[in-house]
């Protein structure tokens, strides 16, 4: 009954029409004998009529056109109710799934990057769609039936019980055979539908990722491959529901069939009683015109109770995420910053890791404001992970990342992250125009600023050659673009923050030296947006007019200094550069910077 509490605290602004649609529908349920009883009045009065005092049958037809528009009618206003019911259902219950969408799309919004290390995309995915639409479904529908059948149930057997109870007990006589079935089955078939919806989840991540990595599968020609790891999937979730729906269908037939045994009960038994005078043909045909008030609930009940599975296994994976707290979230202690940062940074000490693994062993440094710090290292050394801290993606487990002085537990998310302008090394554009890409930030920005970013990032050229310009539609992760293309977008789109903080992560691996030159001397050159940047780079040229580069290796910093001071270190940065450049650039390089 969780479930249910928890959906019906998220119908707010739909509640009272909710309460409307099931009012309507057990209005429908206990008007349900009107008409059996004006049909047994017909038979009884009209068609076999009533025997007088002396032995005459007297057929009252003057009630005879009464009762049948009172039958119509009843008919029609039932039919009204009815469809007042669904129409009135589903209006609250597509209110309630805003209501929850809204919600969950606000949480996964707010989470933090630890959550999405933790959830595939397509679960997430599953859940706000297919998930989200079996809990309206069961309020919508599966809820609303078992209250109106239940009902329905009960005042019928009220009625039939008034009019021959001998009669009714019979009837009931299959009814405890049927509940034992019913509750047999619910608890075979829960876990199963927990299982079904486990194989969706995993059949939709595994469309969502072969989607969003078309081109590194045909870049490898795994097409073959990945086609035969969704038959997997696909076919892994075909014998889930197959094997759910059988469990489903070896109670069916046998539900099914004692629910219409009933009918068979009403005629065989309303015979004998009829011609032993127990029973009047007009009740007769009351109890058959009724029947299908007690059997159709007892038909329906398995389809309700296999659907309540389903809700109870969706409604579960749903509430998770409802509840789901980021880790990372403003402390009750902020402290108040001035709009823009001087863009002082400063690692005190910094231990950091994820679970055991171990990423940081007490990192620290100083940056300056509007310095520029590269940072180096080998794969896995924590390059990406050191600008995560900075953008508090995730939270140091000792030590201190400082801001201007200020520890950035301190101070709010969006204070901090207004403050950095980020090129991740993973560029991601959306589908949209170019400008809107560039100014996303800020969708307000002048055209003129837009260029001006553009312009700093070497991208207004090939932008401006582009069909509509900056109004072309870039496909979704910007697809139809090179890669360098992309990163002088996200660099324009980082740029148009107007940051204190710049962090560029490999920004300028996919352009040529020419291109990242001319990147450079711009982003040195900003007038009046100075910034401190923060640069990952494997090019050489990339890092050596840094003011401080930093070399990572085994959770510390194994190096550090200018251009000169490491290579004259005859360390990492030293073989990096001479692998680049050759042995003698390296040597020659050492003697002009001695000079």
């Amino acid at each position: 009954m969780l479930q249910i509490k928890w959906v019906w605290k998220n119908m707010r602004g739909a509640k009272k029409v909710y309460i409307f649609a099931l009012s309507v529908g057990l209005l429908s349920s206990l008007l349900v004998f009107v008409n059996p009883m004006l049909t047994q009045r017909v038979v009884d009065e009209v068609l076999v009529g009533v025997t007088q005092a002396d032995g005459t049958v007297f057929h009252n037809t003057e009630i005879l056109m009464p009762l049948l528009i009172g039958i119509v009618g009843m008919h029609v206003f039932r039919m009204l109710c009815l469809y007042g019911r669904t129409f009135f259902a589903d209006y609250s219950t597509q209110k309630l799934t805003v209501n929850l969408r809204r919600h969950l799309y606000d949480k996964i919004q707010s989470q933090d990057k630890s959550y999405y290390d933790r959830n595939r995309t397509g679960d997430l995915m599953t859940r706000m769609t297919g998930d989200l639409e079996m809990v309206r479904h069961f309020m919508a529908f599966v809820l609303r039936e078992l209250l109106t059948d239940t009902v329905l149930f009960l005042v019928t057997l009220v009625y039939f019980f008034t009019v021959d109870w001998v009669m009714t007990l019979c009837i009931l006589a299959v009814t405890p055979l049927l509940l034992w079935m019913s509750k047999s089955f619910s608890g075979k078939v829960r876990s199963k539908y927990a299982d079904l919806r486990e194989k969706l989840s995993e059949l939709n991540t595994q469309a969502q990722e072969n989607i969003s990595g078309n081109r590194v599968v045909k870049a490898f020609a795994r097409e073959g491959y990945e086609i035969e790891k969704f038959s997997q999937k696909n076919e892994d979730y075909r014998g889930a529901n197959i094997d759910a729906q059988f469990t489903w269908l070896r109670y069916f037939p046998v539900m099914n069939g004692i629910a219409s045994s009933l009918t068979v009960i009403t005629y065989g038994l309303g015979a004998l009683f009829i011609i032993n005078g127990q029973m009047t043909a007009g009740q007769l045909a009351a109890f058959s015109g009724l029947i299908w008030a007690i059997s159709e609930p007892m038909r329906n009940l398995g389809m309700l109770l296999n659907d309540t599975q389903r809700f109870f296994a969706s409604a579960n994976k749903v509430i998770e995420m409802y509840y789901e707290q980021p880790r990372i979230v403003d402390a009750a202690d902020t402290v108040d910053m001035p709009e823009r940062f001087q863009g002082k940074v400063e690692f005190k000490d910094v231990h950091f890791g994820f679970g055991r693994e171990k990423v940081f062993d007490g990192i620290s440094f100083t940056a300056n404001p509007g310095e520029t710090i590269a940072i180096m290292g080998a794969t896995g050394s924590g390059k990406t992970s050191l600008v995560n801290l900075l953008a508090r993606f995730y939270d140091v487990t000792g030590g201190q990342v400082l801001v201007d002085g200020v520890d950035v537990r301190k101070m709010k998310l969006r204070d901090l992250r207004h403050n950095i302008g980020m090129a991740p090394q993973e560029v991601f554009l959306f589908s949209e125009t170019v400008d809107g890409n560039i100014a996303y930030s800020d969708p307000e920005m002048s055209e003129e600023e837009v260029k001006s970013y553009a312009r700093i990032a070497d991208a207004d050229g090939f932008i401006k050659r582009m069909e509509d310009g900056y109004e072309t539609i870039v496909g979704e992760r910007g697809v139809g673009l090179s890669g360098g293309q992309k990163q002088r977008i996200a660099l324009a789109r980082a740029l148009a923050v107007k940051p204190a903080i710049l962090v560029l992560d490999d920004t300028t691996s996919a352009v040529d030296l020419e291109t990242e030159k001319y990147i450079q001397e711009q982003l040195a050159a900003m007038e009046g947006k100075k910034c401190t940047k923060f640069i990952i780079a494997q090019r050489i040229s990339s890092v050596k007019d840094a003011d401080q580069i930093l070399i990572l290796a085994d959770g510390k910093i194994a190096e550090r200094g200018t251009h000169q001071e490491l290579l004259r270190q005859n360390g990492y940065y030293r073989e990096i550069f001479e692998l680049q450049h050759g042995e003698a650039m390296a040597k020659e390089a050492v003697l002009n910077g001695a000079q």
